[in-house]
């Protein structure tokens, strides 16, 4: 128990502090649960120890150690949440949100009010059915277009969305990648797993209740932290870093190359884009020629502008304004725009030089925002995170591949001429054909999630190269590492060991005290680490204090799973709390001012409409 106890502080540290990326923490958790038996049973074969020690099942026990410690990949959990990636991705490339996001904005106006409205209505009914962060992602760029065309502060939006998103995925069972990991956890411990409406009942008052607060109480306290401005050079402060030169005759980078003179100098400088003879070109211009004449627009701070101007041979054309104008001369499409660095991109942890992101994208960055802190000096040297916003200046073609590329949201909408349109009534009939079937059939939600994803591909929803891009592989790899850890809290004993203490804390509570506290405790844990490693961690002690309470295990259940999926008071507690913290500019103190409230708000909700619903005392 002792190994198990220190294990799980271990893995809560690097959670919460993000030392390793959360999938990687997992498995190595997953793999360290694997390795003790083995190495302990030839340490006592040697005499080292008195006994081996058993972390995945209790001495005696014919049950295979590896086959537990494996037992996440096989897990019908972290199969089904496999599968409903790949059913949103299928939903995703019709194009259908879009367009209900079109017309819904077209209603808006610049109304404030019927901006967050639309936003919250359309969000939280999407995100019952198909992965709320992706629902965020592909709901962003129109929110952030609304805000701006009705001049409204996208800050006003944003964190609505992604706290709507969160509990509009509690309104079925496939809303989150939690519920369902609840729903099987539930299913070995109870042997009750949830029905596909299980808890919708509860999921609509929530989230009427979170819609009303978001309306009220919560737009007061959100922040307009970005001014709403058309430009995007004026949103990121771009006018003491942008500038336009002329090279001279005398020049001595006449006849170099743009990366031989400026994009591998040792000045913290970056061409944008080049002007020659009425005519502006774009990336890549590394192996452009320099002539004499040339104008190049270039973002660098003042200081390093004067140093460049005499080293180089260049002079300053100080009655240009290098703005979004000036920027997007080059074409009539858009070729500006803020993009975010998406959950699961590989460039989590890159830095621009080492990911060789010029290069690769064919895009230059003009400036980093990271919630509220901007970034326009040396950002090659900055390592990504999850959120992060950047600007970009990019052709239009380029622009387009980085919005298909899932390791970014492209904050403003792109005319994608790819959506399978026609493919609509296909994907949604998918989607509900495999709702219906596990609500009204004996047939489990894995079976009909893994049939409706070959369906996408059959019908032509998703082309089979497709598939892999849609499943977020840092979910299903922290789903698999972390299942190991629920089932050695139990075999040794330590989920009995928590409940007692649990109770221990709280004693003589009447058990709907009791059950609301279960639900704090676990609100404030997911709000530092992941929700699903918070559900595998409270839900078998959820259930042991229950019956040593003597009351209903199943509503402690459902006490946990509603708070591991409503972490609203830090932008590290949910993935789409991150998606929208760099477009939206917050500080790490927004989350908490606003969703402070409103998750002491749903302690009380949700802790008496579980009462309410599904009553205190056992069956």
């Amino acid at each position: 128990m002792a190994f198990v106890f220190a294990l799980i502080l271990a893995a809560l540290a690097l959670f919460a502090t993000e030392a390793l990326p959360v999938d990687v923490t997992a498995i190595s958790v997953m793999v360290a649960l694997m390795l003790v038996e083995p190495v302990t049973a030839d340490l006592a074969a040697a005499g080292l120890l008195a006994d081996p020690i058993y972390v995945l099942r209790r001495p005696g026990d014919g049950a295979s150690p590896l086959a537990l410690g494996l037992s996440g990949f096989a897990s019908t959990a972290t199969i089904t949440v496999l599968a409903m990636f790949i059913l949103s991705d299928g939903v995703q490339r019709t194009g259908i949100v879009q367009i209900l996001g079109a017309k819904l904005a077209s209603l808006t106006g610049d109304s404030e009010s019927r901006q967050l409205g639309a936003t919250v209505g359309l969000v939280a009914p999407i995100s019952g059915f198909i992965n709320n962060t992706a629902a965020v992602a592909i709901l962003l760029p129109m929110v952030t277009d609304i805000a701006h065309d009705g001049r409204v502060s996208p800050s006003k939006l944003l964190l609505p969305l992604s706290y709507a998103s969160m509990f509009g995925g509690m309104l079925t069972l496939i809303g989150t990648s939690t519920n369902i990991l609840a729903s099987q956890l539930s299913a070995e411990l109870l042997d009750r797993p949830f029905g596909m409406f299980e808890f919708t009942q509860l999921g609509l008052v929530v989230t009427v209740v979170g819609t009303v607060y978001l309306l009220t109480v919560g737009r007061w306290l959100v922040p307009a932290r970005i001014q709403a401005r058309e430009d995007l050079t004026e949103e990121f402060e771009m006018a003491d870093y942008l500038t336009e030169v002329v090279v001279r005759e005398d020049s001595p980078i006449v006849g170099q190359t743009v990366r031989e003179a400026l994009a591998e100098t040792e000045f913290d400088v970056d061409v944008v884009q080049l002007i020659r003879d009425r005519k502006t070109f774009l990336e890549p211009l590394d192996p452009k020629t320099i002539r004499a004449g040339d104008v190049f627009a270039v973002r660098t701070d003042r200081d390093t502008l004067v140093d460049l101007l005499d080293a180089e041979g260049l002079d300053l054309l100080a009655e240009v304004a290098v703005d979004d104008a000036e920027l997007e001369r080059a074409s009539d499409r858009q070729n500006l725009v803020e993009i975010v660095v998406a959950p699961g991109s590989s460039l989590v942890g890159e830095t621009l030089a080492s990911a060789n992101f010029r290069q690769r994208y064919d895009a230059t960055v003009l400036a980093l925002r990271r919630g509220g802190e901007l970034v326009r000096q040396r950002m090659d040297r900055v390592r990504l995170k999850v959120g992060d916003t950047l600007l970009v200046q990019a052709t239009a073609d380029s622009i387009e591949r980085l919005d298909r590329n899932r390791d970014f949201v492209v904050a403003q909408e792109i005319e994608r001429p790819d959506f399978r349109r026609e493919k609509i009534p296909v994907a949604v009939g998918i989607v509900a054909a495999v709702v219906a079937v596990a609500a009204l059939t004996a047939v489990h939600i894995v079976v009909s999630a893994l049939a409706g994803a070959v369906l996408m591909v059959l019908t032509g929803c998703l082309r089979p190269q497709e598939l892999y891009d849609a499943v977020q592989w840092d979910v299903i790899f922290l789903l698999a590492g972390v299942i190991p850890l629920g089932i050695a809290l139990q075999a040794t004993g330590g989920a009995d060991l928590l409940a007692a203490l649990f109770l221990l804390a709280a004693p003589g509570l009447p058990a709907v005290v009791a059950l609301g506290l279960m639900y704090v405790v676990t609100a404030l844990l997911t709000n530092v680490i992941s929700n699903n490693a918070s559900v595998v961690l409270m839900i078998p002690v959820a259930v042991e204090a229950a019956r040593q309470l003597g009351a209903n295990a199943f509503a402690f259940v459902l006490a946990v799973t509603f708070a591991a999926s409503t972490a609203f008071m830090t932008p590290v507690g949910y993935q789409t709390n991150l998606l929208v913290y760099g477009p939206g500019g917050y500080r790490f103190s927004d989350y908490l001012k606003v969703g402070a409230p409103l998750q002491a708000v749903f302690a009380v909700v949700t802790t008496l409409g579980i009462a309410y619903f599904w009553g205190l005392t056992p069956a």
